[in-house]
């Protein structure tokens, strides 16, 4: 840290990536645009757009670890930002996915006359939920045993313990998606097969997304650990992954619930 500096906080140097995460946004918006509406030129954009959101993830976030293990600016009072920044982000999460669980309860509940007025609408082949949708439920459930021991070890200080814990959380998040992958694969109806099918697809597709966000998350973390940037005294980067992961596991019952289990009753 700054010899002169008399004050817990991190005053940040001027940085282009704010610029450049926007920019490269817009370009990903409008190339998406282009290429669903077949212009010329929409796909390049689109993918112009990706590559250029990614780097700037990547020498964004270098930046951060850079300044919080390297250069120790990232204070008691400094992390409170961030650990607050994320819970309202995993608030917005919760949001957005209860809104993909309650359209497919409201129609559920009470099914219009268009699909017959029941549920699962006439001619839908809906999944035992007692098969994969269950296995599915109890594998995030023990991954979040696993990262809680991970989170443990960190605190107790037992380095290989928490790579090893890290290590089980992703290999179950892998499990997961194989066998959600396979139930797609499976699956006897389609997105498109009316409002059943459309909201099916959409909830766990986005659950299933945010599992490989989590995973991700996750890897990153084991990495970090294995490298020896996280102590017990500075690891909000492990908090907040164990956090998101925390809520991808919760939020699984609710599909299975609503979705899996109702719907296939």
């Amino acid at each position: 840290m700054i010899e002169s500096q008399r004050h817990s906080y991190h005053l940040v140097d001027p940085s282009p990536w704010p610029i450049s995460g926007s920019l490269g946004a817009l370009a990903t918006t409008v190339g998406g645009v282009m290429y669903m509406h077949s212009f010329q030129g929409g796909a390049t954009l689109l993918s112009l757009g990706l590559i250029f959101i990614l780097y700037t993830m990547f020498v964004w976030w270098r930046d951060v670890l850079r300044e919080s293990t390297l250069e120790g600016h990232h204070t008691k009072v400094v992390q409170l930002g961030p650990r607050y920044g994320f819970i309202l982000f995993i608030v917005s999460e919760v949001m957005f996915l209860f809104a993909l669980f309650r359209a497919s309860s409201h129609s559920s509940l009470a099914p219009t006359v268009e699909i017959g007025g029941i549920w699962p609408p006439k001619g839908i082949a809906v999944l035992d939920p007692r098969e994969i949708p269950f296995l599915n439920t109890l594998i995030p459930l023990s991954s979040g045993a696993a990262v809680t021991w991970a989170h443990h070890a960190i605190l107790a200080g037992k380095e290989k313990r928490a790579v090893y814990a890290l290590v089980a959380t992703v290999s179950l998040a892998l499990v997961f998606t194989a066998f959600q992958g396979m139930e797609y694969y499976q699956a006897p109806s389609t997105i498109s097969d009316s409002i059943y099918g459309s909201t099916f697809f959409l909830a766990t597709g986005f659950h299933g997304f945010h599992v490989i966000i989590g995973t991700l998350f996750s890897i990153i973390c084991g990495i970090r650990q294995y490298l020896g940037h996280l102590t017990k005294e500075h690891h909000v980067g492990f908090e907040a992954a164990a956090w998101y992961w925390h809520f991808v596991d919760v939020v699984r019952l609710f599909p299975f619930v609503s979705i899996y289990w109702w719907g296939g009753i």
